[in-house]
C-alpha cells in the first residue's frame, strides 16, 4: 500500500500513467466500450467501478494537458446536453470553468474544453491512447478521453 495513492489505482495503472508523456491520452471507458479491440498499448479491467470514480482517482495524479485542443473528451450521446453520467466526469475531471462544446477547437479564453465527439471520432481517437481503463460502468454514454498534462515543478 502507497501513501497517499488513490487504492484503486493497481500498479499496473500507476506504471501506465507514469510510462505517460504530456500530450498523451488515457481512455475511462464503460462496460460496453470495446476495450480489447481498440487498445493498442496498455488495457487495464477494473469491473464493479464507475467511470466517474476511476476519472477522479486518475486526476489526484495527473494535471490536464493545457496544449491539447481539447482537456476531457466525452462520446456525443443523442439529444441534447449532457447524461447524468458524463455531468459526473465532467465534474471528476476537475476542470475547474470548463466549457463543453461540440467543437474540437479551443476559445481565445484559454479555458479549459470538454469537447463532445461523435461516436466514430471518439473511437479513433481512443485507438490512439496510450491506456484504456474499462471500467464497471454500465450507464451508456459513460466515457472519457483525457489528456495528460506536464507536471508543475514542486509538486
Amino acid at each position: 500500500m502507497l501513501l497517499g495513492i488513490d487504492p484503486i489505482l493497481t500498479g499496473e495503472i500507476l506504471k501506465s500513467l507514469d510510462d505517460m508523456g504530456h500530450g498523451d491520452m488515457v481512455v475511462v471507458a464503460d462496460a460496453h466500450f470495446t476495450a480489447a479491440k481498440l487498445a493498442r498499448r496498455d488495457l487495464v479491467n477494473l469491473p464493479g467501478l464507475p467511470s466517474p470514480r476511476v476519472l477522479a482517482a486518475i486526476r489526484t495524479l495527473l494535471v490536464p494537458d493545457d496544449f491539447e485542443e481539447f482537456q476531457l473528451g466525452l462520446m456525443a450521446a443523442p439529444g441534447d446536453g449532457l447524461l447524468p453520467v458524463q455531468s459526473e466526469l465532467v465534474a471528476a475531471a476537475d476542470l475547474g470553468d470548463a466549457v463543453v462544446s461540440t467543437a474540437v477547437t479551443r476559445e481565445d479564453d484559454k479555458r479549459r474544453q470538454v469537447s463532445l465527439l461523435n461516436r466514430w471520432d471518439f473511437y479513433d481517437r481512443a485507438a490512439t491512447a496510450h491506456l484504456i481503463i474499462r471500467t464497471g460502468e454500465t450507464r451508456v454514454y459513460g466515457n472519457a478521453l483525457f489528456f495528460k498534462g506536464v507536471t508543475p515543478l514542486g509538486t
